[in-house]
């Protein structure tokens, strides 16, 4: 009986402190607590930012709160991969959803790399997806919202040639 209730406990330990952790894991990353965040909270934004895609390329983030039109500036390093453009489009478009669906008041962004440097308002993103950002209420939708458009290169391009 001990021989069986052993490795059974041990067992069953592991896989609670493996269930403690993955939920701990996951409160950490569910950057939807964040909504309703302001420009001028620097560390909502800051802590939003750094779920989201290149944050490891991020170098700066600077925030514009002393008048209208409010505003966030990224600043990346170069991302590698082959295609870097459509890369940086397919991040300034992922990045400027999630700011713009969790903080209230970002009326623009921009995004500013070694080559690139693009401004994304919120009105121009409303149209281009035919809904308004900031009524979006969970992460779910979001990610359903962003598989729909950002499947399409012409859809991503036509963002960008306007």
């Amino acid at each position: 009986m001990k021989r069986i209730l052993i490795p059974f406990l041990s067992v069953a330990c592991l896989v609670l402190m493996w269930n403690i952790y993955s939920q701990h894991a996951d409160s950490k990353t569910d950057v939807f607590h964040y909504k309703h965040s302001v420009v001028g909270d620097n560390s909502a934004v800051a802590n939003i930012v750094k779920e989201l895609a290149h944050h490891q390329e991020l170098r700066q983030i600077a925030l514009v709160t002393k008048q209208t039109p409010y505003g966030i500036h990224l600043t990346y390093k170069d991302i590698e991969t082959e295609q870097v453009e459509q890369e940086i489009k397919e991040t300034i478009l992922f990045n400027a959803t999630y700011l713009f669906v969790l903080v209230d008041n970002v009326d623009q962004i921009t995004f500013t790399f070694p080559d690139y440097t693009f401004t994304v308002t919120r009105d121009k993103l409303d149209g281009w997806y035919n809904k308004q950002l900031s009524t979006i209420k969970q992460e779910s939708d979001v990610k359903k919202l962003l598989q729909r458009h950002l499947k399409s290169e012409n859809k991503i391009n036509q963002f960008f040639a306007d």
